[in-house]
């Protein structure tokens, strides 16, 4: 199959020549896109694919597939192309939600299942990038949470407060019609042997507890294949229509920010709000099979609090694990302040009590080095601007639930202070992404 940096380099150009001409023919659907798939690009997606994942219903690993990975790779685009491939069902199983006992479900596609599934994403990709707008940043190659939280401060901050409309789509992933997606799907991609494939993806099936069952809608989250079937979806459903139908009709600016299924439709006017959220948002999703959660859909008056109201403002939202609100700066006036939501501070600290918890018994060393690596990455995600209290607090919980585990090590275990002297101490907790402090990103 080649070097596998002369591989990448090859699909590279492959990528760029179904970009080029997915911009030169916007209106156009595209066909012959399934050739571009051949050995040397199902390689490609086994590396981009994984390894660590859970199993699928076959219970094939990464390492046992690799064990003859050529001839596995052969096999499965012989299957493809001669229309033979049988997508397997995707064993589901529920991930805590983060708010009360909600769980959510997750679908764990095979192994193979999830080369293939990279393989055809990265063709769609190619083309639909060319037509994605600038309001998603989700699971989009250079895109990210951060960058999404940046444009909507910015904004807010330029808007010197708003309107801001929170929706929460009603089990969006459970809800998303079949027929619907493929209509919107073959609008741009009219290649047979891909549709067939997105269409046998569909009709899959779901394994929970022994029981398979087919369901009529939905595509289950987990799958490789799955947030960038969302993103299409959506691209149809709200990004195109809110700047074809919406925009011209308002007063006031707006703007729309959407990562996958959460988004958020800012407004300088009330009145536009008030009309985009109760008369235009609940007409058109219900066109497409979606429902608005009445208690998760909500509007807010965010605009900056002004003397002698002072305070936090009048109002606050949750977004991508950040509650932000209008609060005090250090040279007395407001500005717009992204700090860790409480579900989500929670949740994490659960996660690492249940960590402390099974390996109390592992060495030291061992302890502290993934202790370490773990507030790392949570600092990685919630290090912003103004945020620091939060990963202070986050820091000291953390500390405190090592040392209670191990002082539950064996009844002779107990921690002194003089044992907690001795232990390690974890890294600093560093606002990563805050422009006030710009060492803290090397």
């Amino acid at each position: 199959m080649g070097d596998g940096q002369d591989v990448s380099s090859t699909i590279s150009t492959k990528l760029q020549r179904i970009a080029e001409l997915a911009r030169q023919k916007p209106e156009q659907a595209l066909v012959n896109l399934a050739h571009h798939i051949d050995l040397e690009w199902l390689a490609e997606a086994y590396r981009r694919t994984r390894k660590d994942g859970a199993t699928g219903v076959d219970g094939v690993t990464a390492a046992l597939y690799a064990q003859d990975l050529e001839g596995n790779l052969r096999s499965l685009l012989e299957r493809f192309k001669s229309g033979t491939y049988r997508a397997p069902p995707v064993r589901r199983t529920h991930i805590p939600k983060g708010t009360g006992n909600e769980t959510r479900p997750l679908g764990i596609p095979t192994f193979e299942d999830k080369i293939l599934q990279r393989a055809v994403a990265m063709v769609l990709e190619a083309v639909y990038e060319q037509d994605f707008m600038s309001c998603s940043f989700g699971f989009r190659p250079g895109r990210s949470a951060h960058q999404m939280l940046d444009a909507l401060r910015g904004t807010v901050m330029e808007m010197r407060g708003c309107w801001v409309i929170e929706v929460d789509i009603t089990k969006f992933f459970d809800t998303i019609s079949h027929a619907l997606l493929r209509e919107i799907l073959s609008r741009r991609v009219r290649d047979g042997v891909v549709a067939r494939t997105v269409g046998k993806w569909l009709n899959a099936g779901v394994m929970e507890e022994g029981r398979l069952s087919h369901p009529e809608a939905g595509t289950p989250q987990g799958g490789v294949i799955s947030p960038l079937l969302a993103n299409i979806f959506l691209h149809e459903v709200l990004d195109t229509w809110f700047a074809r139908d919406v925009l011209p009709r308002l007063q006031g600016r707006a703007r729309l920010f959407r990562y996958a299924d959460d988004f958020v439709i800012v407004c300088s006017n009330g009145g536009d709000a008030r009309w985009v959220l109760e008369a235009m948002l609940p007409e058109r999703f219900g066109r497409y099979g979606l429902t608005l959660h009445p208690k998760k859909t909500r509007l807010i008056d965010f605009r900056k609090p002004r003397p002698p109201r002072g305070g936090n403002g009048p109002g606050s939202f949750d977004l991508l694990g950040f509650t932000h609100v209008w609060a005090r700066t250090r040279m007395g006036g407001y500005a717009v302040q992204q700090r860790t939501a409480r579900s989500r501070f929670k949740r994490a600290l659960q996660r690492v009590a249940q960590w402390c918890r099974g390996h109390r018994h592992d060495p030291i060393p061992e302890q502290h080095a993934m202790l370490s690596q773990m507030l790392r990455g949570h600092c990685a995600y919630y290090g912003r601007t103004w945020n620091s209290l939060a990963l202070t607090r986050f820091r000291e919980a953390m500390w405190r639930l090592w040392v209670k585990w191990l002082g539950r090590r064996s009844q002779r275990a107990r921690m002194t202070q003089n044992r907690v002297r001795r232990l390690p101490k974890l890294p600093p907790a560093l606002a990563i992404h805050s422009h006030c402090r710009p060492v803290a990103i090397a």
